[in-house]
């Protein structure tokens, strides 16, 4: 079973993606990920590690905080 934090990041993340018109290639080449990555994070496949987050952060030009606001369901 997927972890619900690992769903709702990758939720977040394929979110503001396509807020910003951006395919998993082109959120790839910013934040130097391979393509493969940033659709399993999407999927909530891989944990990502914290560096990894701020990648992303920088990406969507966030803070941490602001990139990690999402609701977590912790009855799964």
């Amino acid at each position: 079973m997927k972890e619900s934090i690992l769903i709702k990041f990758g939720e977040r993340i394929r979110t503001l993606r396509k807020a910003r018109n951006l395919s998993q290639e082109q959120l790839a080449e910013i934040t130097g990920f391979h393509r493969n990555y940033i659709g399993m994070i999407e999927r909530g496949e891989r944990n990502p590690a914290l560096v990894n987050i701020e990648v992303f952060a920088k990406a969507f030009d966030l803070s941490l905080a602001e990139l990690l606001t999402f609701e977590v369901n912790n009855e799964d």
